[in-house]
């Protein structure tokens, strides 16, 4: 018998799966999606077995050392996933496999997670007489039932080894999870509005059948509440359920509504936990001891075998595309799922992208809409020109925003700021000579941190002091220009001294547990006045929050990307949200220099129809998604002359290949130099998707070899 393994080697030559004999003693062992200790020329790996057969094989092969799994950890969708990932976004199969799985389950050899285990005592001799008054206490203790050894601490050690030597008591041990949390349930007395009930109703129609729902439902609508009663349906069919949020800062409050109503029946997959967390919240899931899984965009993998409902969340994120490789869409699995398990997934969103809103026109997902508002209406929006402001002496906050905020803190209510760039200044740069700060290893300007007074990049993580004295002309005029979230804090702390606020950014939540923490004090009210970047913007639901601002609410708009007035609408539209959601009117107030754009315009007014008519316009004349579909390849490598005229062959190949498509470049990436690598793209505006992938198998397979130059592929931007 032998057996094809897929080792844990990424690089970009090893696509194949290699042949090993099994021996004997592991007959009964191997398996399919089972992981396997091989040996690998002179290394020891682990990999995947992915075929186990019966077959004569002409060349020497090697035994299989050792089998690591008691039962298969890819089951068959898994592994039919994997080939799906792996031809869709063009990576190896090892890197698609290995991205499904928590890091204590990859093929990573010499890298192990524990389970965590508790000690109990057990009496099994109670005819033993005691010896001493400490070894008497332990026994009659212990009558009662099993103890846990730690609540024994106030006892003699030496008493209980002595007990345990005479087999008075055993020592055994119990695995614990590390996430633990007991809720107790909430009886659900919610009155749903006539738009709930029209959704519930249509979904569960095709409860037993694939189907895909767009779910437009403006913010404080109540799509959440929709989620939970399509899955408490579901579950009474004894099926399973997955529910996708966008980003960490979501999870905390969804959460805790979702264990109010299913007590423990819930396991959270995201990105914060640790390696063990995340371990044992998959087992739970391998065990059937959950039914509905939480999390953001790798709980799409979760191994669940009867899966009665996906749901996406806050559908239009675009942190559901991973950026690194494999670099899938969780839209896209959620639909391959939902397809191989015969269930209906459900897309919601206040602000559908546009892609989504098209096929929901087009009828390949169905449209269901909530309009209105469960608690009030939605907020009135003040757009601030910061122009006038400025020459009014308000350069940071405006007047109408300050004045807003002194009303809000003297009302006792709570205000959201939002200001989507972290750090303390944008830029460091010498007065005199116009020098900029720049990292070394990516020429991109390095931003300021004036907490620990350092310099860093965003994208290596290059850290340095920053300089009291121009490095180029040695002048003291070296001052920060732009803002970030830690210097608005440091204004608006004296702006108002007697005000208690919060910031929640990147830097801020760094530690375990810090978004948690941070969301759970201020819907305390520990706190009036919550500032951050773009993960407070969504999702979060405080009742006494009246009055949201935003600071530089166009500066999205300068991203070199097309999507960018589509992100401002989003966002503008996300955050204005977060005002209002209860009995008290809600407040928004939008600062900006570039306040007449139509996205800027529309999310004031909160009209999606007509930001999706005016955008879609745009996009037609452009040939942009979802007029084309849009790929990127970029060519990377430490010498940009290789770089560019590998781009340019590239660009005249794909061009003779390809009809009715538009190739473009090649030219510098958005960040054309990062930790030292040279990054050229080329991007493809075409229609049909099979004839690129083919292509682009060609033009990887000629690139597998090459030592100078790595290809990069993002395909459905």
């Amino acid at each position: 018998m032998v057996a094809d393994v897929l080792v844990e080697l990424k690089a970009k030559e090893i696509i194949q799966t290699f042949t090993y004999a099994i021996p004997d003693n592991l007959l009964n062992e191997v398996e399919v999606g089972k992981r396997v200790i091989v040996p690998f020329g002179k290394q020891t790996l682990e990999g995947f077995v992915l075929n186990v057969e019966n077959r004569i094989v002409d060349f020497v092969i090697k035994d299989i050392l050792e089998v690591i799994d008691d039962h298969p950890i890819l089951n068959k969708e898994l592994l039919e996933l994997g080939q799906y990932i792996s031809k869709k976004t063009l990576c190896n199969l090892i890197v698609s496999y290995q991205a499904m799985l928590p890091s204590a389950l990859k093929a990573k050899h010499g890298f192990t997670v524990p389970k965590k285990y508790i000690t109990y005592l057990r009496l099994i001799n109670s005819n033993y007489v005691a010896k001493n008054k400490s070894q008497n206490e332990i026994i009659t203790i212990l009558k009662n039932g099993d103890v846990l050894k730690s609540d024994l601490k106030d006892y003699s050690i030496s008493s209980i080894n002595t007990l345990i030597k005479n087999k008075v008591i055993e020592v055994y041990e119990v695995e614990e999870y590390r996430l633990n949390t007991f809720n107790e349930l909430v009886k659900n007395n919610i009155k749903l509005s006539e738009e709930q009930e029209i959704a519930i109703k249509r979904i569960l129609e095709y409860k037993d059948t694939f189907k895909a729902f767009l779910l437009y439902g403006v913010t404080g609508s109540g799509k959440t509440e929709v989620y939970m009663q399509v899955i408490e349906n579901v579950l009474t069919s004894d099926k399973e359920a997955i529910v996708l949020v966008p980003e960490i800062s979501l999870t905390p409050q969804l959460v805790n509504n979702f264990r109010k109503r299913f007590g423990n029946k819930i396991a959270i997959l995201h990105s914060r936990l640790s390696d063990g967390e995340k371990y044992d919240e998959w087992r739970k899931i391998e065990r059937k001891e959950v039914k509905i899984a939480i999390g953001a965009r790798s709980a799409i993998f979760a191994p669940f075998t009867n899966l009665g409902i996906i749901i996406v969340d806050e559908e239009h994120t675009s942190t559901y595309k991973q950026d690194s490789n494999p670099k899938y869409n969780a839209l896209d699995i959620a639909l391959y799922r939902a397809k191989y398990h015969n269930c209906p997934v459900v897309f919601g969103s206040a602000t559908p992208s546009i892609e989504s809103y098209t096929r929901a026109k087009a009828g390949v997902y169905e449209l269901l809409t909530m309009k209105k508002r469960i608690h009030n209406t939605l907020p009135i929006v003040k757009l601030v020109d910061m122009h006038d402001s400025i020459k009014n002496g308000y350069k940071v906050i405006s007047k109408e925003l300050k004045e807003a905020l002194k009303n809000c803190f003297n009302n006792d209510e709570q205000a959201i700021l939002l200001l989507n760039r972290r750090g303390y200044s944008t830029t460091v740069s010498c007065h005199e000579c116009g020098y900029k700060l720049l990292c070394p290893a990516c020429d991109i300007p390095l931003i300021y941190h004036k907490k620990n007074n350092i310099m860093k990049c965003h994208y290596c993580n290059y850290q340095c002091p920053k300089p009291l004295l121009c490095p180029e002309c040695g002048s003291k005029e070296i001052n920060e220009f732009g803002m970030g979230t830690e210097k608005l804090e440091e204004i608006l702390k004296e702006m108002f001294p007697d005000t208690k606020m919060v910031r929640m950014d990147i830097d801020t939540t760094t530690k375990k547990g810090s978004h948690d923490r941070i969301i759970k004090e201020f819907a305390e009210k520990k706190y009036q006045l919550l500032l951050g970047t773009q993960m407070i913007a969504k999702g979060l639901d405080f009742n006494d929050v009246t009055l949201v601002g935003v600071i530089n609410g166009d500066a999205s708009l300068n991203i070199p990307d097309f999507r960018s007035a589509e992100r401002t609408f989003s966002l503008l539209s996300q955050v204005a949200g977060r005002a209002g959601r209860a009995s008290k009117k809600g407040k928004v107030i939008i600062q900006g220099f570039n306040l007449k754009h139509y996205s800027i315009i529309n999310a004031s007014i909160h009209d999606y129809e007509n930001f999706y008519q005016e955008e879609m316009n745009v996009r037609k004349v452009l040939k942009y998604p979802p007029f084309y579909n849009l790929s990127i390849i970029k060519v990377i490598g430490k010498d940009y002359e290789k770089c560019i005229d590998e781009g340019n062959k590239i660009q005249r190949f794909i061009s003779s290949k390809i009809s009715n498509a538009i190739v473009l470049g090649p030219s510098m990436a958005n960040n054309p130099k990062i930790n030292n690598k040279y990054y050229i793209q080329i991007m493809i505006k075409y229609k049909n998707t099979k004839d690129l992938i083919e292509l682009l198998k060609f033009i990887q397979d000629k690139y597998r070899k090459n030592r100078y130059i790595n290809l990069d592929y993002d395909l459905n931007v």
